[in-house]
């Protein structure tokens, strides 16, 4: 355990932190930046008089429940968490559950991809990013809540042309066998995880087709994939579906691009104009 680099780390991850970031009011007598000691204690659920001591370099060995409780009051990152579980002496242990976070270097990619529809997967299926083409094609995922953003949810347990069902893919029997496995491997890396056991509890509540593919206990690399999409509006749209993984954080990036030439180019270079507008507007 190094102290005195512990001491610092903790300080300065407080001091950045404004009361405003966690509803808290600044108040008069305010004359530090950032949270009060006692702020992130109460945050941490940990005593002031502990804290202190810490952030002096004369605080005893935290439990993997403190520094989990630091990491949740001061809004570590994934890479700000594991160093202070090493600099507590405590290395850090696998993810608790999926990481949502996504890189920025990542956002700027999908801003950088013109003419091909691009979103970002966590290890559970939910769309965590996109880009504009991947909105005008799949659906506006602004508009849409975490829940509907997952797309297993929406292919399993969304009824056939319900509003909800957003991926339209011509051949959901592929789509579906892909998501089972991924999820089997998902669950088993996060085994502690609510999110996770709550996703697939629901899946086998909802989904007879699920549950058979759960049963079957595959796991396995998911192949290279060529998607139909049947858009509402602008009809079957053809594309080739590439993945990207960001191994440290577990996520992957889809690219969907079309054939030179083809009908599905001209589809996708009229949604990049048209944007989530209807095409149908009454005149």
């Amino acid at each position: 355990m190094d102290r005195r680099e512990l001491a610092g780390f903790l300080r300065g991850r407080r001091e950045r932190i404004t009361p405003a970031d966690m509803g808290l009011s600044a108040g008069p007598r305010r004359r530090t930046p950032g949270l009060r000691r006692e702020e992130v204690a109460q945050l941490a659920f940990i005593s002031t008089e502990y804290y202190t001591r810490l952030e002096q370099a004369r605080g005893p060995h935290p439990s993997r429940e403190v520094l989990a409780g630091l990491a949740r009051a001061l809004r570590l990152s994934d890479a700000e968490r594991d160093h202070l579980h090493y600099l507590a002496g405590s290395p850090p242990g696998p993810p608790a559950g999926p990481s949502r976070e996504v890189r920025p270097s990542i956002l700027r990619l999908l801003g950088k991809l013109p003419g091909a529809a691009a979103v970002v997967l966590s290890a559970t299926y939910e769309v965590i990013a996109w880009n504009d083409l991947a909105a005008a094609l799949m659906g506006d995922f602004s508009a849409l809540s975490r829940q509907e953003r997952n797309l297993v949810r929406q292919v399993f347990l969304a009824p056939p042309g319900s509003d909800r069902r957003r991926y339209r893919l011509s051949d959901l029997a592929a789509f579906s066998r892909i998501a089972a496995r991924d999820l089997r491997v998902t669950a088993a890396r996060y085994p502690d995880d609510p999110e996770v056991a709550a996703l697939v509890g629901d899946l086998l509540a909802g989904s007879a087709e699920f549950a058979r593919l759960w049963a079957a206990h595959d796991v396995g690399p998911a192949p290279a994939l060529r998607k139909t999409i049947e858009h509402p509006l602008v009809g079957p749209v053809t594309l080739d579906c590439d993945v990207l993984d960001v191994a440290d954080r577990d996520q992957r990036v889809v690219i969907y691009t079309a054939e030179p030439g083809s009908p599905s180019e001209g589809a996708l270079r009229l949604l990049s104009v048209v944007g989530t507008q209807r095409l149908d507007t009454p005149g």
